[in-house]
C-alpha cells in the first residue's frame, strides 16, 4: 500500500478521511439502530426471523470494519482485538460483570428508597425464544452481538471519532450516545441504562486497551437477559 502511506496513528487516512468513513458506516448501520423503535414489532416478526436478521446484520458490519481495515492497513489490534492475556482479561470482564451487577442493584434499591419506581419494559415476544432450536439461536446471538457491538462500538467508533474530533472523551460519549439509541425496545428507561452501561464498557476498554472483558461483560449481561426473560 505505498500509495497509501501511514499517519502518525498507524491508518492510511486523514483525520478528515476516518470522518467520512465513520460517516459511512453510520448511515448504513442508522436503519437498523432505529428498527427496534417501530419495525420489528409492529410486523410482528417472530424469534426465529429478528435473530438471523440481527446476526447477520451483526456480520456484515464487521465485514465492513474488516474491510475498511484491510484498505486502510490497520491491524486488529488498533479495534481492541488483542490476542495476548485473553484467559486473563475474560475472568476479569466476569468479575467486572458481578460489580456493575451490584452496582446496578444498590442503584435500584436507592430509587427505591426514594420512593422511584422504575418502569418494567419486558422485552417483546420476537427477542424471546421458545424452543430447543430457538434457544441455541439466542446463545450464537448474544456471542455475535457482544463480539460484533464491542467491536463497533468500543474498537471502531471510539478510535476513528478520536482520530476525527482530537478528544477521547467527546470519542467515548458520541460512541455511546449511538450506542444506546440501539435498544429503543427497552423504552426510555432501558436506553438510559444501556447509555451508562455503554459509559462502564468504554471505560473497560480505555483501561484494559483490548475488548475482551467488555466482551464478556456485554455477552453475560444478555445472556441472562435473554435467557431468564
Amino acid at each position: 500500500m505505498d500509495d497509501h502511506p501511514m499517519n502518525d496513528e498507524g491508518c492510511a487516512l486523514s483525520a478528515k478521511g476516518q470522518l467520512v468513513e465513520v460517516g459511512v458506516f453510520l448511515f448504513l448501520v442508522f436503519p437498523s439502530l432505529l428498527l427496534p423503535y417501530f419495525g420489528a414489532r409492529q410486523l410482528g416478526a417472530g424469534f426465529t426471523v429478528t435473530a438471523a436478521g440481527t446476526i447477520l446484520h451483526n456480520l456484515a458490519f464487521l465485514s465492513l470494519i474488516a474491510f475498511f481495515a484491510w484498505r486502510n492497513g490497520e491491524s486488529w489490534e488498533r479495534f481492541g482485538w488483542v490476542g495476548s492475556r485473553v484467559g486473563r482479561e475474560a475472568i476479569l470482564g466476569a468479575g467486572l460483570f458481578l460489580l456493575m451487577s451490584f452496582a446496578v442493584i444498590l442503584i435500584q434499591q436507592a430509587f427505591s428508597a426514594a420512593g422511584v419506581s422504575l418502569p418494567s419494559h419486558p422485552l417483546p415476544p420476537s427477542l424471546i425464544p421458545h424452543s430447543r432450536a430457538g434457544y441455541v439461536l439466542a446463545f450464537v446471538l448474544v456471542v455475535v452481538v457482544a463480539v460484533s457491538e464491542e467491536t463497533i462500538f468500543r474498537g471502531y467508533m471510539i478510535l476513528r471519532f478520536t482520530a476525527a474530533f482530537r478528544s477521547r472523551p467527546a470519542a467515548v460519549l458520541l460512541s455511546t450516545l449511538i450506542f444506546s439509541l440501539g435498544h429503543g425496545y427497552e423504552g426510555i428507561v432501558g436506553v438510559v441504562a444501556v447509555f451508562f452501561i455503554g459509559l462502564f464498557l468504554s471505560g473497560v476498554y480505555m483501561w484494559r486497551k483490548s475488548l475482551v472483558a467488555p466482551m464478556v461483560i456485554h455477552f453475560l449481561q444478555d445472556f441472562l437477559g435473554l435467557f431468564t426473560a
